[in-house]
């Protein structure tokens, strides 16, 4: 049981990292778009709550999401502990 956690953390840990590359490149192309969908379709419902309590960072006109940091440190810590047990 923990080592279906423990790869349902990694997976979920990968497609973060997945969605935060893809994110900084401009929409295009049928593989690049079905990607960036499918990254965000599976890592919205995780992020989205996080999103709603901590808005992002304004830095001069951009603004920081730091939901996915947080996320993706929570999971590496979870992982740590499903390890660990």
């Amino acid at each position: 049981m923990l080592s279906i956690l423990s790869l349902i953390v990694t997976v979920l840990i990968v497609l973060i990292f997945v969605r935060i590359v893809l994110s900084w490149f401009p929409p295009g192309g049928d593989l690049l778009n079905s990607a960036q969908r499918f990254t965000f379709m599976a890592t919205e419902w995780l992020l989205e709550p996080l999103r709603r309590v901590l808005p992002p960072v304004r830095l001069g006109g951009a603004a920081l999401d730091l939901s996915p940091t947080i996320v993706l440190l929570i999971l590496f810590v979870l992982r740590g502990m499903l390890a660990g047990h």
